[in-house]
Formats: C-alpha cells, sequence, structure tokens
C-alpha cells in the first residue's frame, strides 16, 4: 500500500485538501498535518471543528483505519525523518507562508519539515497556493520550487466539463492533483472524453 503525506495549512480551500484525503485513503495509507489556522478555517468554511481531541475527531469524521494524523509541532513523527518511505507529499491548500518556507528550507512546523524531507529524498510533492493575485515574491518561490521537480498545481478550476456545482469544480481541482501523481481517478469528465475526436 502506497503512503501518502497530506497537509492542510492555513488557507482558504481546505474543503479541496478534505476531499484529496477521501480519495487517497481509497488504496492508500494517509499521513495528515493540519496547522493551526488551517483547523480554524476548516471550521468557518466545511463546518467541522476538529481543533479540540483532533485526532479522534479526524478519524471518526474519515472512518477509516489507514489514516494517521500528527501535531504540526511533533518534530518526532515519523514524516520529519527522509527514513520513513513515502511516496509524495500534498500540501493543500499551500499559505503563501507556507510556502516560503519551504521554497526557502525553514522548516518551522511539520508541515515544512515534512515538505524539504521529500525534496531532498527526491519524492514527489504538490503544493496548491491559494492566493489572489500572486506577488513576484510568491511567483518566484514558485518559480524556485517548480525548477527542483515541486509540482505547483493552484486550485484553478476548469469549466469545459459544464459543472454543474460546486463539487463538480472542486472534484475536478482534487482529480487533476491525483493525475499529477499518476493515481488514477474518475472524479472529473476528461477533455473529449468519450469523442470520436479525442486525440
Amino acid at each position: 500500500m502506497n503512503k501518502y503525506v497530506v497537509a492542510i495549512s492555513g488557507a482558504s480551500g481546505v474543503i479541496i485538501g478534505i476531499k484529496l484525503i477521501k480519495e487517497l485513503i481509497k488504496n492508500s495509507e494517509v499521513h495528515i498535518i493540519i496547522s493551526k489556522e488551517g483547523l480554524s478555517i476548516i471550521k468557518s468554511e466545511v463546518g467541522l471543528d476538529w481543533r479540540n481531541d483532533k485526532n479522534r475527531r479526524i478519524k471518526k469524521y474519515f472512518n477509516c483505519d489507514n489514516l494517521v494524523c500528527y501535531d504540526n509541532d511533533d518534530f518526532y513523527a515519523p514524516v520529519a525523518s527522509g527514513s520513513f518511505l513515502t511516496s509524495g507529499m500534498f500540501v493543500v491548500p499551500c499559505s503563501v507562508k507556507t510556502l516560503s518556507a519551504i521554497s526557502n528550507g525553514y522548516g518551522q512546523s511539520l508541515i515544512e519539515r515534512a515538505a524539504d524531507v521529500t525534496i531532498k529524498e527526491g519524492r514527489k510533492l504538490l503544493l496548491s497556493p491559494r492566493e489572489m493575485p500572486f506577488s513576484a515574491i510568491h511567483l518566484e518561490n514558485m518559480l524556485k520550487l517548480a525548477r527542483l521537480g515541486v509540482v505547483i498545481a493552484p486550485a484553478v478550476p476548469a469549466f469545459y466539463h459544464n459543472p454543474q456545482s460546486l463539487d463538480d469544480i472542486i472534484f475536478f481541482m482534487c482529480g487533476k492533483m491525483l493525475d499529477s501523481f499518476g493515481i488514477q481517478n474518475n472524479l472529473f469528465k476528461r477533455w473529449m472524453e468519450g469523442s470520436q475526436n479525442q486525440r
């Protein structure tokens, strides 16, 4: 069974990270890190209060045995070490503060340390920065990481599949993120899918 790390940092769009976890736990072991700010945003945007007794509440919500939760200040967590083998890491959403820390190798939290480990071990890392518009500083940080092989996947919707609901848009973004890891999914209708003109 593959192992993935999923981090949710303090930025809007936490529902995308939650949906990503739901998809990954179907066939993989998932190690979750949520920042303090991320927990507050989950409460305000999704209505789930995981701030107290976090590990029990998260496990109950996902109702899955192949899921492990860590505190964002737990540097003794296995994911803080390169010797702990994983198939990669997602930071969804990724605040620009977290983006900056990762770009500069500043591992002040477990999210940042786990991302740093993922890079140094040559594993797949995906960041989904949630900001608009991006400043030159944000773009320079993204470019630096992209040149190291990090996947930069902002939460950008598409409309060619004629989304009928907010879920359709969320599923599209999650599906594209899973695609970048080569993880099979049927979360969205692909371009020209089912058409004889597909190339």
